[in-house]
């Protein structure tokens, strides 16, 4: 009793130089490397879930969440707004110490998100309208992936290193994840076809495609309340195909349609969906460019980098995702097996996961971890001399 005494003292004379610590960093100005060094839980959640380890989490909250506020600029309306949003960060703390023991390969702690609840985290910033490739397929056998060769498929590629994958975006607080896979996607094709990488506008699509899934009508795309990456192709076919960023900028919020045809640079020339088999998954990745997927990204609020492969996730799918390549064995910590993953692009910005980048396992042993192989689609685009 005695010696917890003496660590109750210890953790509230840490939390003092912490939080005073803290008041006098939050003057200066913003310095993520140093932030990190300076706050541990910025990297990660770590700690073996005991409970003098829950307690002096507890009593360094604030401290956290000032270094959190300090690195990545957040500002809130007034006292009660903070207190709130204080309270959220250290419900999140605990999420991501539960995240990192069900997800042990992966890192998982304090990201640009941890102000937010699970709620508030699925409507800003994710958006994917279906759920199920059962969905994608009712009544559209014309665009069912044809079975490849799998035979000689490379035992490591990535699509970055082929120059057909543009830089890494950031949706904003916008649900319009579904038209940056689409752009990557399409990004890509159109890299194969030409040989020039164009970077694309998702703007165009939030504005201007109210598409609707013909095997469900009130399905529509709709710009920062959601959409389907194969609405979006079938969109692009019907307008002409799509502007570049530069002529119709991204603005992370829906306005009136701006297209002007005049200014198209990529076109689709079709799309199809692939079965929900990793060799196909694969095989179409390196035929045809990075693809648009569909994931669960439950894990995703928390995720700081290694690879992901949690015991448990749902197959559900809210998240649109580019799928730019895959590795054959990724770090894991000392006691597990490396594991093979999928390297999929995220439009979050840099500044989270691996530079913008989530790493998934698959294999064997993990089929469709998080639904990853659920909503698999492919693009082609057309060359532009080409009279099509």
């Amino acid at each position: 009793m005695a010696r917890r005494r003496l660590r109750l003292l210890a953790s509230a004379a840490l939390l003092l130089v912490a939080v005073f610590s803290a008041a006098a960093l939050c003057s200066a100005e913003p310095d993520d490397a140093s932030a990190a060094a300076e706050d541990p839980l910025i990297e990660q959640v770590v700690g073996d879930g005991a409970a003098d380890d829950e307690l002096e989490m507890e009593l360094n909250a604030e401290a956290h969440f000032a270094s959190f506020v300090r690195r990545f600029g957040k500002s809130y309306r007034d006292d009660g707004e903070r207190a709130h949003r204080m309270s959220v960060f250290k419900a999140n703390l605990r999420r991501a110490r539960r995240h990192q023991r069900l997800d042990p390969t992966a890192v998982h702690g304090v990201t640009q998100f941890s102000d937010l609840t699970p709620d508030e985290f699925r409507r800003q910033f994710l958006g994917l309208r279906r759920s199920s490739a059962r969905d994608l397929l009712k009544g559209s056998s014309a665009h069912q992936a044809p079975i490849l060769p799998t035979d000689g498929l490379p035992t490591d590629f990535d699509w970055r290193e082929h120059g057909a994958v543009g830089p890494v975006k950031n949706q904003g607080s916008c649900g319009s994840c579904w038209s940056f896979s689409a752009s990557g996607a399409l990004e890509g094709a159109h890299y194969l076809a030409t040989g020039k990488l164009e970077v694309l506008s998702e703007q165009q699509m939030v504005d201007c495609d109210h598409e609707c899934d013909p095997s469900e009508p009130r399905s529509c795309d709709a710009g920062c309340n959601g959409g389907l990456m194969t609405t979006a192709f079938s969109y692009l076919q019907k307008s002409g195909g799509l502007e570049s960023e530069k002529d119709y900028p991204y603005a992370g919020t829906g306005g009136t349609c701006k297209f002007d045809k005049s200014k198209i640079v990529a076109q689709v020339k079709n799309f199809s969906v692939v079965s929900v088999d990793e060799d196909q998954i694969a095989a179409n990745l390196v035929k045809h460019g990075p693809l648009a997927i569909g994931i669960n990204a439950i894990f995703m609020q928390t995720y700081i980098g290694g690879v992901s492969c949690p015991y448990i996730c749902g197959r559900h799918l809210d998240h649109g995702v580019l799928l730019v390549g895959y590795g054959s064995a990724g770090y894991a910590p000392i006691r597990f097996k490396e594991k093979p993953y999928w390297i999929i692009k995220n439009s979050w910005g840099e500044n989270w996961g691996e530079n913008g980048y989530y790493k998934l396992c698959r294999g064997p042993f993990v089929k469709n971890k998080c639904g990853v192989d659920s909503m698999v689609s492919t693009v082609t685009a057309i060359h532009p001399s080409k009279k099509e």
